[in-house]
C-alpha cells in the first residue's frame, strides 16, 4: 500500500508544489484558469482565513485542497443561484460556521488511490473541529467526469442544498452546492466499520465524541 502524507502548506517548496498541481490539473487539463501561481498565496500564516493542504505519495506531490474560513454565503448575483426548496441563506447562517472547501484537486496519476482525497479530508476535517466549526461547503461541477460529487454524497455524506451557472472558474457545466453538517455525519457512522470511515476519523475520535456530547447534543 503506497504511503500517503498530507502537510499544511506553509513553505516555500510546498507552495511550488501546490502551484505545480493547481497547473497540471486547473491549467492545462480542466482549463478552468489561465495560470496557477496567482491563485495560490506567496505566503501563509497558521491562523489566516484561507489554509491549504498538499498529498504526497510516496512523497511524491499528489493533491491539494484550500479551506476557506466564514465565506460568504450570499453568493453574487451574477451567479444565478437557485437554492433547493426549504433552504435560504439565513438558515443556513443559524445552522452553524462554514468552511468552503475549494481548489480540491488530484494529479491524474494517483486518482486511483482513494487515500489521496480521503487523507485530505481527514486533515481538513481535524483542522475544522480545531478552529470550532461546524459545517462544510463546497459546489462540484455537475458534468466534469471527475466530479468528487458521488464520493462527497455517497461516501462523505454531503447534502445537495442548490446550484448555481456561473462562477470564479472557466466552465460551462452548472456547479452543485453541497453542505456536510460534520456532527451529524459523525453521529450517523461512528458505530460503522468500514475502512473509509476509519480512515477519515483517525486521531479524531475523541476530539468529535467530545464535540457531539457538548449541551444540546450537536453543539460546537
Amino acid at each position: 500500500m503506497s504511503h500517503v502524507t498530507v502537510e499544511k502548506i506553509l513553505s516555500t517548496e510546498a507552495r511550488e508544489d501546490a502551484v505545480m498541481i493547481m497547473e497540471e490539473v486547473f491549467s492545462r487539463e480542466k482549463r478552468w484558469i489561465e495560470g496557477a501561481a496567482s491563485q495560490v498565496p506567496e505566503t501563509f500564516g497558521e491562523h489566516d482565513c484561507f489554509s491549504w493542504f498538499l498529498a504526497r505519495v510516496e512523497g511524491e506531490p499528489a493533491g491539494l485542497l484550500r479551506l476557506w474560513y466564514d465565506p460568504p454565503l450570499e453568493m453574487p448575483e451574477e451567479y444565478e443561484v437557485t437554492l433547493e426548496q426549504g433552504i435560504d441563506v439565513e438558515q443556513l447562517k443559524a445552522a452553524g460556521r462554514y468552511v468552503e472547501i475549494g481548489r480540491f484537486m488530484i494529479l491524474r496519476k494517483f486518482r486511483r488511490n482513494h487515500r489521496v482525497a480521503l487523507r485530505l479530508m481527514s486533515r481538513a476535517v481535524r483542522e475544522v473541529l480545531e478552529r470550532d466549526y461546524t459545517h462544510f461547503i463546497t459546489d462540484v461541477f455537475e458534468d466534469d467526469p471527475h466530479s468528487p460529487l458521488n464520493f462527497h454524497t455517497r461516501v462523505l455524506g454531503f447534502e445537495v442544498i442548490g446550484r448555481h451557472l456561473f462562477g470564479d472558474l472557466h466552465c460551462s457545466s452548472a456547479r452543485i452546492i453541497l453542505t456536510l453538517d460534520i456532527l451529524k455525519v459523525y453521529g450517523r457512522i461512528r458505530n460503522n466499520r468500514s475502512r473509509i470511515y476509519r480512515e477519515l476519523t483517525e486521531g479524531m475520535t475523541s476530539l468529535l465524541e467530545r464535540k457531539l456530547v457538548r449541551p444540546g447534543g450537536q453543539g460546537i
